[in-house]
């Protein structure tokens, strides 16, 4: 670019004749006599007057037009079958929604652990060489088991903040070392060190869903009492994609919306556990027969699957005595009413796409980052009862 509108400048020290390239470099001649700077990556005009300058700014690097907006929902400890278009016995009709006008996969795998599962899933390597051989709170200075990630293997969302995409993190973050919780980092491995600009997460394996300790970006967040945390991340995704997309409709942003549901404490409104009060009393082992009955019947497994003889860790439904019976049913419909209860908070986010009209381009992942967990066996409860909603006689 030259001033004065000419397209070509001459260099100053080759039109003089000069032996010595001392200006050759750093200043040009345009056509109409303006001498001007060059400074390489500059597409403007740097004059000695402010008339004959032409100011320039960086293109802003955007994703390609018509980009999709991506929603991870990452659920915890959420088996094949407890999905109701899965042949669960839960209701679920928003997740079912989704996979009525998407895709379903029956044959996901997952390192059976959360936090290798949840950044195998972000980064798309194998967990070992990503340092997560084990779960991060056992992380030990070896080779890939200390919940070290490589800076060349990280987070998707570093590849798409290159190309211009926002980012949101929001609930569980349990992929790297208990050691490095704190206001003071390091913040390699929080979400800010793997491309997420916004944050909201619990930095643990599991919550208080009644009363979170939760980190907004890297400031730990005053003590309080919550309705539930998946209404408040819902609320919280909810009120992040309104003002994006008021502000820059076009720019796509990837969710991670990583509830602690269902890991263990279970925790539900009372509104919700009462709709569930009977339905498990027939037991596990008739639920277990209702679930492949109705995964046969979606084609969700092949249809010669039988199923498989129960464990001696699980006594059969008939041999408990009624308080046992009471006890296992009344956890399940506690787990159940939870269940619901974050169906309904995904459901409100895609409602709000659908509101703003995002909805159709948005890709919407839902998944989870291994099976129901066995955490304190049958009869080693303490840990559980204490925070699971059993204050009242079962």
């Amino acid at each position: 670019m030259a001033a004065c509108g000419g397209d070509t400048a001459t260099d100053i020290t080759a039109a003089a004749g000069s032996e010595t390239p001392t200006e050759a470099s750093e200043f040009s001649i345009s056509e109409c006599g303006v001498k001007t700077k060059n400074v390489e990556g500059f597409g403007g005009v740097i004059a000695e007057s402010y008339d004959d300058s032409q100011e320039w700014w960086t293109p802003e690097e955007l994703p390609k037009e018509g980009s999709p907006n991506v929603i991870i929902f990452l659920l915890d400890d959420v088996g094949f079958a407890q999905v109701e278009s899965f042949g669960g016995l839960i209701h679920t009709p928003n997740i079912d929604a989704l996979a009525d006008n998407g895709l379903r996969y029956n044959n996901f795998h997952t390192t059976a652990l959360c936090s290798p599962s949840r950044a195998t899933l972000m980064a798309g390597r194998n967990p070992h060489s990503i340092g997560l051989g084990s779960h991060a709170l056992t992380a030990m200075g070896f080779p890939g088991y200390n919940a070290m990630m490589p800076e060349s293997a990280k987070s998707v969302a570093n590849y798409l903040e290159a190309e211009g995409y926002v980012h949101y993190a929001l609930g569980k973050w349990d992929h790297k070392p208990l050691y490095e919780v704190s206001q003071v980092g390091p913040f390699d491995r929080w979400p800010s060190g793997e491309g997420f600009e916004h944050s909201y997460v619990f930095m643990a394996a599991d919550v208080h869903q009644f009363v979170p300790v939760m980190w907004n970006d890297h400031t730990p967040e005053p003590y309080r009492k919550s309705v539930h945390l998946d209404q408040d991340l819902a609320d919280r995704a909810i009120h992040w994609i309104t003002g994006h997309k008021s502000i820059k409709p076009d720019l796509p942003f990837m969710m991670l919306w990583a509830s602690g549901s269902m890991h263990s404490p279970h925790h539900a409104p009372d509104s919700h556990i009462e709709k569930y009060r009977g339905k498990f009393d027939m037991g596990w082992d008739k639920a277990r027969e209702q679930i492949i009955a109705r995964q046969l019947e979606l084609g969700i497994i092949p249809p010669d699957t039988k199923l498989t003889e129960g464990i001696d860790e699980i006594p059969a439904w008939d041999s408990l005595s009624k308080d046992e019976k009471r006890l296992y049913a009344r956890q399940m419909e506690v787990f159940a009413a939870q269940m619901e209860w974050v169906d309904l908070q995904i459901g409100r986010v895609v409602a709000e796409l659908a509101r703003i009209g995002a909805l159709d381009n948005t890709l919407i992942f839902v998944t989870a980052d291994n099976g129901a967990s066995g955490e304190g066996g049958l009869r080693h409860l303490q840990r559980n009862l204490c925070t699971q909603r059993l204050a009242n006689p079962v």
